[in-house]
């Protein structure tokens, strides 16, 4: 059986490659490998997500942050960023860790499932959810995520419209003060969810 990218440690064999990613205004260079999501290159929903965040500044989380897509372009975006970036998939730290190096830019790589490997608060969590793993799996962490925002902060996310977006949408409406689609595209849904700044 193939491993899914949300496998802590991957079995399949290594089979890296140099891929070029333009986003945010920049030009980067990144590694990716078999095991990892995406291991071809920046994915339309990543891409999508990126182009619809805010300018970020503050604490911001990385989550499920696999070879480095959304975390070393952040980085390398907002330096000033206090940037953290977790994956469950040992494979795709290292790969963060290396990515960042390979692009001059500075952030914690920690690996973990879900928030295990996080502490403190955040002004944004940025994900591109595993959706393979199942309802359950993201429900509970876009659940989790209240829990490490700080007042004001808000989650990011992106799903694709037919693999749940609208039922995602009324899940996060249901659990955040305020939910709601801030980009479209390619079929796929940006959600911004926050709750009431203190």
């Amino acid at each position: 059986m193939a491993d899914h990218y949300y496998t802590a440690n991957p079995q399949s064999a290594h089979d890296e490659r140099t891929v070029q990613v333009e986003a945010l205004g920049l030009r980067l260079r990144f590694t990716t490998d078999a095991g990892v999501f995406s291991k071809d290159g920046l994915d339309r929903g990543t891409e999508l997500l990126l182009e619809a965040l805010p300018p970020l500044a503050g604490r911001v989380l990385d989550l499920g942050c696999g070879w480095g897509a959304v975390g070393v372009t952040l980085a390398a975006k907002y330096p000033g960023l206090e940037l953290v970036m977790t994956d469950i998939n040992a494979r795709a730290v290292d790969l963060a860790r290396r990515n960042l190096a390979a692009n001059g830019a500075r952030a914690e790589v920690v690996a973990g499932d879900g928030f295990e490997a996080v502490t403190g608060a955040f002004d944004a969590i940025v994900t591109n959810p595993p959706i393979r793993a199942g309802k359950a799996v993201i429900y509970g962490l876009f659940e989790r995520a209240r829990d490490f925002l700080a007042p004001g902060g808000a989650l990011y996310l992106v799903i694709r419209k037919q693999q749940g977006a609208p039922s995602a949408l009324k899940f996060l409406r249901e659990i955040y003060a305020e939910a709601e689609v801030v980009e479209r595209g390619g079929g796929f849904w940006v959600i911004r969810a926050s709750m009431a700044a203190e």
